[in-house]
């Protein structure tokens, strides 16, 4: 098997492990100025099985995209950090506020502007949404096969690839044509640490937005380095309509975002009747137990 063209869907994304009164904003969008940003944990899984497949078929690249604020550029550094070998950062603020419709609407553009590609892995979903939509959606807009919850992928042959699905009561084992689109779930290996090689070649790397600050010392390597640029594309790279676009191209919105700490009560004795299941069943609505 000769080398895959592999494009890996990743997103930065607020750190929701300690999420305060300032997490939404008035708009019902999401304050990730009031959050840690951090690499989606479950794109970091897709990236490894990216690169397992890299280790074992010779000649393969991985292009890691993402679409968000200029910032979001550090999740593509981490990725050249850990094996990827480029990425692009897909960036405008008419993409403020995108729902899932939206995000996959832009996602597929650039897939499409991207033009050759074997294999597509995303995370099975985002800590910040936790719909578990952008993949399929952006496979369906792109017509091309999709294979979800993805543990492990085993073989590459010709223009078949053959991977382990982990569903809720056991796993499977499917095939599927390329060029296709993978989402990988949490299951599945954790992504390899840095290498220290590829940290010293790549920590210059940045986008066009970001040289604007450097030096010319900084900008003089990137001439003479070009592995260094970062490719970065807006809304006319794309040829985007802004219908589909930021708040106004996304029907669904966030009501609310709550932190739920689950803390040890005094035990409770129940009797064996309806009434006390009941008010049981109604408490642990009322706490966020279940419901």
């Amino acid at each position: 098997m000769s080398g895959l063209k592999i494009i890996v869907l990743a997103k930065q994304v607020p750190d929701t492990r300690n999420v305060g009164k300032d997490a939404m904003k008035a708009n019902g969008t999401v304050n990730r100025a009031a959050l840690p940003a951090i690499f989606n944990p479950e794109d970091l899984k897709a990236l490894e099985q990216a690169l397992l497949l890299k280790d074992k078929y010779p000649g393969t690249t991985i292009t890691l995209v993402t679409m968000g604020p200029v910032r979001a550029a550090s999740i593509i550094r981490e990725a050249m950090f850990r094996g990827a070998d480029g990425g692009i950062l897909i960036t405008d603020r008419k993409f403020a506020g995108s729902d899932t419709l939206a995000t996959s609407y832009v996602l597929s553009l650039a897939i499409k502007k991207i033009k050759k590609y074997d294999l597509i892995l995303a995370g099975r979903q985002a800590i910040d949404g936790d719909t578990a939509q952008v993949g399929p959606q952006s496979a369906e807009k792109l017509n091309i096969p999709q294979i979800t919850y993805v543990e492990e992928i085993i073989s590459v042959e010709k223009n078949k690839i053959t991977a382990v699905r982990r569903l809720e009561n056991g796993v499977e084992t499917v095939e599927a044509k390329l060029p296709l689109l993978m989402t990988v779930t949490a299951s599945a290996p954790d992504c390899r640490s840095r290498n220290a090689k590829f940290l010293m070649k790549y920590k210059h790397a940045c986008t066009p937005s970001e040289m604007h600050h450097e030096s010319e010392d900084y900008i003089s390597l990137h001439d003479t380095r070009h592995y260094l640029d970062i490719i970065e594309w807006d809304i006319n790279d794309l040829k985007a309509d802004d219908v589909y676009l930021g708040l106004s191209g996304s029907p669904t919105k966030v009501k609310q975002v709550t932190n739920i700490v689950f803390t040890t009560k005094d035990s409770k004795v129940l009797e064996a009747t309806d009434k006390d299941i009941d008010q049981l069943m109604a408490e642990l609505v009322e706490h966020h137990n279940i419901g």
